[in-house]
């Protein structure tokens, strides 16, 4: 693999974490802790970009300055560990005089490491282009050699403060922020592997070894993982809650699927609700199936039979299930047996219906209908649903029901 692609891969996977937080931003502007989030994901495949040999060729040929890259990268990296430590002490809280004077200190240190930074390399002498070994190349020159090692000591001192505070509040949080944070001290972690090795190669220059393979092989590899750890550690928090209500939704839509099916069988080839589009998102889909699963059980109502489901929830309670199950699988016979009821009669409008209460022919089931209690709530239709699918006892009611249609007078009304 190319060398830069160790830096161009890193810095892709921040820039992706970035473009998942801009719809976030575009409509949160005035959210601070948004903006600080997508500062510190910018920043941090700025780094990498910039680091990439070919963008540090790229750059030294453009300006005409030697190894300006080089003052570049540092500052832009330093610059990405201040925002995460900013970002870490803002998302935590706290006090705002605790805050605003935490906040004070590290902008501070950290504009200050970065102008000393940019002095030294002005001071310094680097004529000598290196793309990948700078660190080490110049670890004895004076004024240069200072340099490298003041930008790994702050490089590595935003990495010990984050992973101490990330540790720290991890153990006190729960849910998809923990699991975030843990994620940062991994990423910090190996944050504090890259600058020990190349802090570890510096030395060796300076005892006159050469160790430079663990400051230009193995420490772009660490970095490279540090940052998909630390993207997603700041990403989960904000994404998981989101992910998660996703999920539910897609899962509900899915076990209410038998129900849907069913009540669908009043009227064979006509859906219960409107067509949607097939990429609207799993809310709107979720939401016309319930909407579609009510209009199904308005239209069965006055053809639900008690009878039906008293004799299914005694045969559930005799094989031995829970009352809740019982119960569930008492109403889903019920309404397997009034599905038939109701397509063989035929389903009527509302205006229909209405005219046949006022003339009298369902005015007994639809006073009775009025004050029946269906299950509606999401997790009885559930547990209907699953009954619908997997209960041998609701099989026998559906099959009796399309076998034999029931008399009206031997039809009671759900009370």
């Amino acid at each position: 693999m190319d060398a830069s692609a160790y830096y161009y891969i890193p810095a892709f996977v921040c820039w992706a974490g970035l473009g998942l937080k801009l719809p976030g931003l575009l409509n949160s502007r005035r959210d601070p802790l948004i903006r600080a989030v997508c500062w510190v994901i910018f920043l941090g495949g700025a780094g990498f970009f910039l680091a990439a040999p070919h963008t540090v060729a790229g750059i030294n040929e453009a300006t005409g300055i030697a190894n300006f890259s080089a003052a570049l990268v540092y500052a832009t990296v330093s610059a990405y560990s201040a925002s995460c430590l900013l970002l870490i002490i803002h998302w935590r809280g706290g006090p705002d005089a605790y805050v605003r004077r935490l906040t004070r200190r590290w902008t501070v240190g950290y504009a200050v490491l970065i102008a000393v930074l940019i002095t030294l390399f002005v001071l310094g002498e680097a004529p000598s282009e290196r793309i990948t070994d700078f660190d080490t190349h110049y670890a004895t020159t004076p004024w240069i050699g200072p340099m490298v090692v003041l930008y790994l000591l702050g490089h590595m001192t935003a990495a010990v403060a984050a992973t101490v505070l990330c540790r720290r509040w991890a153990r006190e949080v729960h849910g998809w922020l923990r699991a975030g944070l843990w994620l940062l001290v991994l990423g910090w972690l190996l944050n504090i592997s890259f600058s020990g090795l190349k802090l570890t190669a510096v030395i060796a220059r300076w005892t006159g070894r050469d160790w430079d393979m663990l400051s230009t092989i193995l420490a772009p590899r660490l970095v490279g993982l540090a940052a998909a750890a630390a993207t997603a550690g700041f990403t989960l928090p904000l994404l998981g809650p989101w992910a998660t209500a996703v999920w539910r939704a897609v899962t509900t839509w899915r076990r209410l699927g038998p129900l849907w099916r069913e009540l669908g069988g009043i009227r064979p080839g006509s859906p219960l609700a409107g067509p949607i589009a097939w990429y609207s998102s799993p809310f709107i889909h979720l939401t016309r199936r319930e909407a579609g699963i009510e209009d199904g059980l308005r239209l069965i109502r006055p053809h639900l039979d008690d009878h039906v489901r008293s004799r299914a929830h005694t045969a559930a309670r005799a094989a031995g299930h829970s009352a809740g199950t019982a119960v569930h699988i008492g109403h889903a016979a019920m309404i397997a047996a009034a599905v038939h009821a109701c397509r063989r009669a035929g389903p009527l409008a509302p205006a229909g219906l209405l005219e046949h209460t006022e003339n009298g022919e369902y005015a007994g089931h639809a006073e009775n209908a009025a004050n029946a209690e269906l299950p509606v709530t999401r997790s009885s239709l559930i547990g209907i649903a699953h009954a619908l699918r997997t209960s041998r006892i609701v099989a026998a009611a559906r099959a009796a029901a399309a076998a034999t249609p029931a008399a009206d007078d031997e039809r009671t009304p759900i009370r």
